[in-house]
């Protein structure tokens, strides 16, 4: 059966913390607006709700890496919305973040956001977390054909192919990550120091 991986709830609530610090530093935004924006970060399988963002936004106000610069009006409602706006505590915080290259970078639950940060992040930290995604991959890969060779005789026609499925997927990633790290590797030295800046619509 294909793995299933539970993340902790501390590793969750890091991870939007850092995500919402990334999102604020691209310009101040208010809750509706932040909420859409780490939806499109944290991808439509992962649940976020006001219950969870709004402790979050308590939570960096508390460390003084966020802040409140007032309210706007909302375009349906006469209720204000709040305007978050990141500090230079909070922005140096982030920056340090984006430039960690540990070994969560590259786990299931932290690889992606990361990657949606990557260009607030120096070139040689990009590399190694990709090269890093790419060794997890390939252990994997390397498990579950292992996998399907022993137990081949075993699995009914579904599962067969559902391991089959999770095969193709993990060796479209390899690939996908290899194609990344050779386009790292040509990175120009001018980019190395002065990752470029993208900036998200807001609409």
């Amino acid at each position: 059966m294909a793995a299933i991986y539970r993340i902790p709830v501390a590793a969750r609530t890091d991870l939007l913390d850092f995500a919402s610090l990334g999102v604020l530093s691209e310009g101040p935004l208010h809750g509706y607006a932040l909420r859409k924006a780490l939806a499109e970060i944290l991808g439509p399988f992962r649940a976020l709700s006001y219950g969870s963002l709004y402790p979050c936004l308590r939570r960096l106000q508390a460390r003084g890496w966020i802040e409140q610069l007032g309210a706007v009006d909302g375009p349906t409602t006469k209720r204000a919305r709040v305007v978050y706006a990141l500090t230079g505590d909070g922005k140096d915080v982030f920056t340090e973040w984006a430039n960690q290259p540990g070994s969560d970078a590259w786990d299931d639950e932290s690889f992606a956001t990361r990657l949606a940060f990557f260009s607030r992040t120096e070139a040689s930290v990009r590399l190694r977390i990709l090269e890093g995604r790419r060794s997890r991959m390939e252990e994997r890969l390397a498990v579950m054909r292992e996998s399907m060779k022993r137990g081949r005789d075993r699995m009914d026609t579904f599962l067969l192919q559902m391991q089959e499925h999770g095969v193709e997927g993990a060796e479209r990633e390899v690939s996908w990550l290899n194609s990344l790290i050779l386009a790292e590797r040509n990175v120009p030295k001018s980019e190395l120091a002065n990752p470029p800046q993208v900036k998200r619509s807001r609409k």
